[in-house]
């Protein structure tokens, strides 16, 4: 079967079989439709795109995760001056796609990419996201949206170019490669500088109060026919490299507010009473807080690493609920449509292969930029865009949380019986069940917590495992 068919890693029959199940309990796409594919390869074979600039000489490189082949984004960063220009290039996905196409109606069905060990579930075939859309450095020049941000010495926004351009990417960088280069002294050149732009731009973030929370990530690999788990927290290069994308999502935020017509990612701020319990939390725990230190100043200043910081930091996700989108055509609509977190307006727009909502924005950033009229197709879609979004963030959360399960259970099989050190992480007032998080194996466990507070440490047994259903049942040992 051509396309985006899943194929699961070489896993015991039991958990293929949970896939299996979570996929149809939550109505996973499977196949692409013949007539999807059939589009996507024939526009796979174009290569005349007139109404792209030449933007091929300059040294673009891509900087992603080493497996990646769906490759959204590149950059290039000099200096300007006293200060830097960064130009990023996005692949221009609404260039391949005609609107109300096969390709088009299945890639609103599914909403966004989903990812599982060893494989996915993407928004696009792979004639597409995996080559000809994608940012690869084969010498290829491809159609991309062109964001050239003219930064000061600080790092702040002084010019803003938008435009349609083929480029050519140089190389294909990984996120540990990149940050073995940089430790080392020897970066790509053009990446040489993202260090002093990221930090730039974190501490641009700090001075408008955003936050962004330092948790651990849980992993999952697919090694040796098996799975397993870790926790890892991002290497210093992710985080400079998201600064880069999100200043170009604040970017196309402002011209669609500027322009009065867009769609905007948008979260709520947290209220007084949030961050009362969340100071109460964290008396509770033992962890500091002065009167005088702002909300978003304590958070940057927690370290995941200590086991009660841990559990603040876990506590800080409530106050981090209600992410959404806001769409809009006749100027900015009334309310609060700012991202909290990031403490200003923001939009998505730097993985129009992984993300629809992307597709969308980046035209309606490129036609505002341009002086030209946003595509009638655009003004019809945004409506709604917003709860295709929310469906298909609602799958991806569901999924996401369903693997890790399967994951879990997978590794922990072999352990039954076995005594781990754990820490508790968080305690559901209402139900006073609680998550264990053990390190080794990286897994989280949910038992009652028996009245104990977060951030103490104990141990918990395992009991059971489950693996198509993916759950593994911990008990306090006497």
């Amino acid at each position: 079967m051509r396309g985006g068919k899943i194929r699961i890693a070489e896993v015991p029959d039991e958990v293929a079989q949970g896939i299996e199940q979570l996929r149809d309990s939550l109505e996973v796409p499977d196949a692409f439709p013949t007539e999807v594919l059939d589009e996507a390869e024939r526009l796979a074979s174009r290569t005349s795109f007139p109404r792209h600039a030449d933007r091929t000489d300059i040294e673009f490189v891509t900087v992603d995760p080493a497996t990646s082949k769906d490759l959204d984004q590149a950059v290039c960063i000099q200096r300007n001056g006293g200060g830097y220009r960064v130009c990023y290039a996005i692949a221009d996905v609404a260039e391949w796609i005609e609107p109300g196409s096969a390709l088009d109606i299945e890639a609103r069905r599914r909403g966004e990419t989903l990812y599982e060990p060893g494989a996915k579930v993407p928004l696009h075939p792979s004639e597409l996201a995996e080559d000809a859309g994608s940012l690869l450095p084969d010498g290829r020049p491809r159609p991309a949206i062109v964001w050239t941000h003219e930064l000061d010495a600080e790092g702040r926004e002084q010019g803003l170019t938008v435009e349609r351009a083929l480029v050519v990417s140089r190389a294909k960088l990984s996120y540990e490669g990149v940050q073995a280069d940089v430790d080392a002294g020897k970066p790509h050149p053009s990446i040489a500088l993202l260090p002093d732009v990221g930090r730039l731009r974190q501490a641009l973030e700090a001075q408008r109060g955003g936050i962004s929370l330092n948790l651990p990530e849980q992993e999952i690999m697919a090694v040796g026919g098996t799975w397993s788990t870790k926790f890892r927290s991002l290497l210093p290069v992710e985080e400079f490299n998201a600064q880069i994308s999100l200043m170009t999502g604040m970017a196309a935020a402002k011209l669609m507010a500027d322009g009065g017509v867009g769609v905007l990612r948008t979260l709520p701020a947290a209220g007084d009473r949030d961050i009362s319990r969340l100071r109460i939390a964290a008396r509770t725990l033992g962890v500091p807080w002065p009167e005088d230190i702002a909300y978003p100043d304590f958070v940057r200043s927690l370290d995941p690493a200590d086991p009660r910081q841990l559990a603040v930091l876990t506590r800080c996700t409530a106050l981090f609920r209600g992410a959404g989108y806001r769409s809009f055509t006749a100027g900015l609509p009334d309310g609060d449509i700012g991202h909290a977190a990031l403490a200003t307006r923001y939009t998505h727009v730097t993985a129009p292969l992984r993300r629809l909502v992307d597709r969308f924005a980046s035209e309606v950033s490129v036609s505002l930029a341009q002086g030209e009229s946003v595509p009638e197709w655009v003004f019809e879609a945004l409506p709604g865009l917003p709860e295709v979004m929310a469906e298909s963030n609602r799958r991806a959360k569901a999924w996401e949380r369903g693997i890790l399960d399967l994951a879990e259970a997978l590794v922990l099989k072999p352990l039954v019986g076995r005594v781990f050190d754990a820490v508790l992480i968080d305690v559901n007032p209402k139900t006073g069940l609680g998550v264990f998080q053990i390190a080794e194996p990286a897994v989280e466990a949910r038992l009652p917590a028996k009245g104990r507070k977060p951030g103490t440490t104990l141990r918990v047994r395992l009991d059971e495992v489950d693996l198509r259903n993916g759950e593994a049942r911990f008990s306090h040992p006497n």
